[in-house]
């Protein structure tokens, strides 16, 4: 309908919004592969914002390929808590986020994740954004949520928890190809499945992870 879609990121902290991307109209004509870099995509930061990516304790990555905290600063960011709560998620004027991105030479921003959702399995880090970005094309997926659970010999390893959709029924083997299918590394794949009626979520919708964390390591599901 012509209509154009703008997405963007932020946070209580920032007011809400720190950057926005213009979306094509039309994504039903764009490769599944451009496909999820415009959904990861937050463009630009808003004027008189700032966004810079710490990969490290030191480094600050521009390259559109580092992916580290995103540290954010403006005249409407929040400066520090009440009471002074949490002064180390503050760096002269930049807050740290806890989520994470990639920004490149030019100053787009992608989101990858965030810090404490990040799943190192046998050493690597599994893309639980791009993941679960790809488990709500599945058909019979209404929302899922990628969580680690413990591994003695690996550290940690990925379960997909999923919500189905009203009358359809998914199984891990129905996921494991499915992603197969779109060319996802098997390192990366689910290995166990939680399948749940609904998420625990906040009151704004978003999914509570560490629920469903604690949730597997008590083994209550």
């Amino acid at each position: 309908h012509g209509i154009s879609i703008v997405q963007g990121w932020g946070m209580t902290e920032t007011s809400p919004v720190a950057s926005t991307a213009t979306l094509p109209h039309d994504l039903a004509d764009v490769d599944e592969e451009t496909r999820f870099d415009i959904e990861s995509w937050a463009g630009m930061p808003l004027p008189f914002v700032e966004i810079r990516v710490r990969v490290g304790d030191e480094e600050i990555a521009w390259d559109g390929e580092s992916m580290g905290e995103l540290e954010v600063r403006g005249p409407w960011v929040t400066g520090r808590y009440y009471k002074d709560d949490a002064p180390e998620k503050f760096d002269d004027g930049w807050l740290k986020t806890g989520d994470l991105g990639v920004i490149d030479p030019e100053g787009n921003l992608s989101i990858t994740g965030r810090s404490k959702d990040v799943i190192i399995r046998g050493g690597e880090n599994i893309p639980v954004v791009e993941i679960e970005a790809l488990l709500y094309r599945h058909s019979a997926i209404a929302m899922v949520a990628i969580v680690a659970y413990p591994d003695e010999r690996l550290g940690e390893r990925a379960c997909a928890v999923v919500v189905p959709k009203a009358g359809q029924s998914v199984d891990l083997p129905s996921i494991v190809e499915f992603l197969k299918s779109q060319k996802i590394a098997a390192q990366y794949i689910p290995e166990r499945l939680i399948v749940l009626e609904a998420m625990p979520t906040t009151p704004s919708g978003k999914v509570q992870k560490f629920k469903l964390r604690e949730m597997l390591r008590e083994n209550a599901v």
